[in-house]
């Protein structure tokens, strides 16, 4: 046994001194053209395809690689690689040699991996959100405001006016440069869709370079880019179009996007009930004129009419409309630019309407029953010119601005029976400048000088025949016609010098100046007789009323431009001296006040995409010439005004807070905000009705006014089914008092509105949107037992479909429903359709549509409140059929 053992043992080791005396390998080093040892090279031994062994470099570069027994010698070659170097194949010619290797470098570039995702994409930096317009864009958008109206966290309401996450947008550029300013649906309604890269957001929008990061702002800005190859070329649609019955429309633009030069350049007319002076509505222009403390005269007169039903435009207007627009600007050299924007409107437009009214008094019911058929013929012109030089230690803004209107409207009315017929001419004149110069010294100290005058006068003249109301208007006997005359011509200035001292950590700013405002009130209510003479309808009917505001004042502001808390303090005190007087009434009196005005506006920024605002604002305001006259003056037919009290004194408080929330990446986006108002005033308006005429006069009595509101909004992109997805509450209520028939009837009234829409792409080829929007208006009064509720639902919905890359279907329709106490609901459906042909070798395509497909030719309206019920019926256009050909430059 012990023998068998060793016998094994032997063979065992004998077999593998054989092995290894029968194996071999191969030895080298690699380096590089250095002759610096390559470590972790790959050395392998190849025949042909096949691998026979594989092995590495250790630090220094060498490399010992056994060749195994069974292979052939007669193929075999050496393979050596290394990341960053050229590969380099030898043969095997002797197993016994060493095989050095020296690598020359190589540059490798990994090959493109491109990753597909459909999915919109939102890029934040800083306060700009992009959004990218092909991501959110489909087939049937024509202009870039198709595209804006479903961008998750922007809303467009009905007259264009933008706002995003809640608030709205103070800005509108046009690749950085400010063409339009506040004028943007211009560019919404005429911007290819297919030239705009992105559209951004910019939030705390600073648009003076200088103050940038020093004075806190709490603006909201948009900005679209234009796409390189549209830089450099002309862009235009132009269409022309012809329908039945009678129908006609034209479109003629031309843009240029390029970096020195901007233009939208546009001719339009049309009677097919699109209205073009939606392009001229200036968004933020009562802000602009609060924060000019220019408290413009309003017209005075009017035809009376039962204003406009709560439609959008193109369902009820009947119209023969030509616009000639023209906005250039020149950047003459960086930051220095030179702008121009001309426009002239002119309309012919009908309405024709019945109205029922009631008021219902403790004692009494009033009731106007009225038929009216109206055409007004308005021209409009605006003129601005402006240049602005905007550095970073230097700025200069300089904008003229003329505007004129000339309408001419006539009226066939009947009230309550009698037949009169009205002209109304009213002719505007409209001259301003505004003049911004600030410069930086070295101390990094900033000085201000600011400018504006304004000059304004508007005639007004309103004629009624035959004569209406003889016992009322010329002592019970007939009579030929009634004339009202009005006019405040007004001259208007506000001046001051500032001074800022920018910190480390506050931002100290101090101004003074001076504001002046001069005005004169005219008018005068003639009769004439049959016999043509013609005689003031009393010793009150006309005023000759002088005005004069002068006003000192000085402010000092502090703002904290943080990137965590941003905080704006303003400290405002006003010296303010009125005088007015009419020699006609011995009416002479001054006034003089001392009023201060605090601001607070504290930003908050909880966390990188959600922020905190509150907002307190302590206000006083008086009131303006056309509060305090004595005489009468017809405002419309049958409504007869005058004052008998001092001057309209308010003392108005403010409070809010809100709450912004978004995650961009999500694209989901929240804010909520609350305010409060009391206002406290000196006088308030009392009116005596009767089934003939309202008279109106001011009394010395105190008036307070509480309001309270809440609105929330939410905004969320649905990947899954690539839906945007947005909804809105608002909750206000507001406590008011007044005074008809000599009764005070103070009123409480509650309205809550809520909204829901939807907009999601289906396919690639079909899209789908919806949006609700449902109102309730609840008003009562504890001196009539009756109590209102107004609750109103529309619904739009539009389907798009593509069946093919060149053709496009589309169907629309709105649903309005009305319920109110007291009356049968209300119910309209509208809806519009079109067909849109692509031709691909032409930059062309023809489209048919048809609008009111339902042939629905009239509307009614109802609103009943806390003591009165009206019911209004309009003539509106029935159904057309319009085919539009379009030519894209």
């Amino acid at each position: 046994m012990i023998r068998l053992y060793k016998t094994c043992v032997v063979f065992i080791l004998c077999t593998l001194c054989t092995a290894a005396c029968l194996a071999q390998s191969i030895k080298g080093t690699v380096t590089d053209s250095l002759g610096k040892g390559v470590s972790f090279a790959s050395v392998s031994l190849k025949n042909g395809n096949l691998i026979l062994a594989y092995t590495t470099t250790n630090t220094k570069g060498a490399y010992t690689l056994a060749v195994p027994p069974e292979a052939e010698k007669a193929n075999l070659q050496l393979n050596v690689s290394c990341v960053g170097f050229k590969k380099e194949v030898r043969k095997i010619d002797e197993l016994e040699a060493p095989y050095n290797f020296k690598l020359s470098a190589a540059s490798n570039q990994l090959q493109t991996v491109t990753i597909k995702d459909k999915n919109p994409r939102l890029r934040a930096h800083g306060d700009t959100l992009d959004y990218k317009v092909s991501d959110f864009s489909s087939p049937q958008d024509r202009v870039i405001g198709d595209v804006i109206k479903k961008l998750p966290g922007v809303t467009v309401a009905k007259d264009g006016t933008i706002s995003y996450n809640g608030k709205a947008i103070s800005n509108f550029y046009i690749g950085g440069d400010n063409l339009l300013d506040d004028k943007y649906n211009i560019a919404t309604s005429s911007i290819p869709n297919g030239v705009v890269d992105k559209v951004q957001v910019m939030e705390n929008h600073q648009p003076i370079k200088m103050l940038k990061d020093k004075v806190v702002s709490e603006d909201v800005a948009m900005n679209i880019t234009i796409k390189k190859d549209a830089k450099l070329q002309l862009v235009g649609q132009e269409t022309l179009g012809a329908g039945l019955p009678d129908k006609y429309y034209a479109d003629i633009n031309a843009m240029m996007f390029k970096d020195k030069y901007k233009a939208i350049n546009y001719i339009k007319v049309n009677n097919t009930n699109f209205d073009v002076a939606g392009d001229l509505v200036a968004h933020n222009y009562s802000s602009y004129l609060s924060r000019l403390d220019n408290d413009k005269p309003g017209t005075v007169l009017s035809l009376g009419t039962a204003g406009d039903p709560d439609l959008p435009r193109n369902r009820y207007l009947f119209n023969q409309v030509g616009i000639i627009n023209l906005n250039n600007l020149v950047n003459l050299q960086k930051d220095v630019q030179l702008r121009a924007n001309l426009s002239y409107l002119h309309d012919t437009q009908k309405q024709s309407y019945t109205k029922f009214s009631e008021f219902y008094l403790p004692t009494d019911t009033i009731r106007y029953a009225e038929v009216q058929n109206n055409r007004s013929r308005p021209d409009y012109m605006h003129t601005q010119l402006g240049i602005t030089i905007n550095k970073d230690k230097f700025y200069l803004f300089n904008s003229f601005i003329a505007d004129y209107s000339k309408s001419s409207d006539y009226s066939a009315l009947a009230t309550n029976g009698t037949p009169v017929n009205q002209v109304f001419k009213d002719n505007l004149m409209d001259l301003s400048n505004e003049f911004n110069y600030m410069k930086t010294f070295k101390t990094n100290k900033i000085m201000e000088l600011y400018s504006y005058l304004n000059r304004s006068t508007e005639p007004e003249n309103r004629v009624i025949d035959p004569g209406l109301n003889p016992d009322i208007f010329n002592n019970g006997v007939a009579y030929k016609q009634l004339t009202q005359n009005t006019d405040i011509p007004t001259w208007f200035t506000n001046n001051y010098v500032g001074y800022k001292i920018p910190g480390n950590n506050v931002t100290q700013s101090y101004k003074a100046g001076f504001s002046l405002q001069s005005q004169t009130l005219k008018s005068d209510l003639n009769v004439t007789q049959l016999n043509n003479a013609t005689k003031l309808v009393g010793d009150s009917a006309v005023n000759n009323l002088d005005w004069r505001r002068r006003k000192l004042y000085a402010e000092a502001g502090y703002d904290i431009p943080g990137s965590i808390l941003k905080v704006n303090v303003t400290l405002p005190v006003n010296y303010l001296n009125i005088h007015y007087n009419d020699v006609y009434y011995g009416l002479n009196k001054s006034l003089e006040r001392l009023y201060f005005n605090p601001r607070l506006y504290v930003k908050y920024q909880s966390g990188i995409e959600n922020y905190f605002s509150l907002g307190y604002n302590f206000h006083n305001d008086i009131g303006n010439i056309q509060d305090v006259y004595n005489g009468y003056i017809l405002k419309n037919y049958r409504s007869l005004y005058a004052n008998n009290a001092d001057l309209t004194e308010r003392k108005t408080q403010s409070a809010s807070l809100g709450f912004n929330f978004r995650r961009a990446i999500q694209l989901f986006f929240f804010s909520v905000n609350a305010s409060y108002m009391h206002q406290d005033a000196n006088n308030i308006a009392s009116s005596i009705l009767t089934n003939n005429i309202q008279q109106r006069i001011v009394l010395p009595y105190d008036n307070n006014v509480d309001s309270w509101s809440l609105a929330g909004n939410i905004s969320k992109y649905s990947f899954g089914l690539r839906t945007t997805f947005s909804a809105g509450l608002a909750v206000q209520t507001t406590k008011l008092n007044q005074i008809l028939n000599n009764i005070v009837m103070p009123y409480n009234t509650v309205s809550k509105t809520l909204n829901f829409g939807a907009d999601t792409k289906v396919s690639s080829k079909v899209n789908f949107s919806y949006k609700a929007g449902y109102d309730q208006t609840t008003s009562k009064s504890s001196a009539v037992a009756t109590k209102s509720k107004f609750e109103r639902l529309i619904q739009q919905a539009s389907v798009n479909y593509n069946p093919l890359d060149n053709v496009f279907f589309a169907l629309s329709g709105d649903h309005y429903y009305t319920h109110q106490q007291q009356a049968n609901d209300l119910k309209y459906m509208f809806a519009d359709a079109s067909i849109r042909y692509k031709f691909k070798k032409t930059k062309a395509d023809i489209e048919l549509s048809a609008q009111n497909l339902f042939n629905t030719k009239t509307y009614s309206a109802l609103y009943l409140s806390a003591n009165s019920f009206t019911s209004s019926t309009y003539s509106i256009p029935g159904r057309f059929v319009l085919a539009k050909v379009t030519f894209t430059l």
